[in-house]
């Protein structure tokens, strides 16, 4: 029996299906005030701040804390937590 399996070749098992043609997904629109923010950043990362005192620095790090966070409670995107990721690697791992 074992000697069967193993003269057997593969692709005699292997059924061929026809390619699943998937389209890509149409790119959501990032909403404007996200763009103002996300360009704001932007301008903040390309900013000589070496000519800035340091509490203008220091403003300038509490403007970009409450962009990131204001970014984040947008709702553009998925945060899964590690406990999550656990449970779904121990469920993959057992099935």
């Amino acid at each position: 029996m074992m000697l069967s399996l193993v003269a057997l070749p593969n692709t005699v098992m292997a059924v061929e299906k026809a390619p699943i043609n998937t389209t890509a997904p149409a790119p959501t629109e990032i909403p404007a005030e996200v763009k103002v923010m996300l360009n704001r950043l932007e301008e903040i990362k390309a900013m000589d701040k070496s000519t800035l005192s340091s509490s203008e620095r220091k403003e300038l790090r509490k403007e970009v804390r409450t962009i990131k966070k204001d970014v984040r409670a947008s709702g553009n995107g998925l945060y899964i937590s590690s406990g999550v990721i656990i449970i779904i690697l121990l469920l993959i791992i057992i099935l």
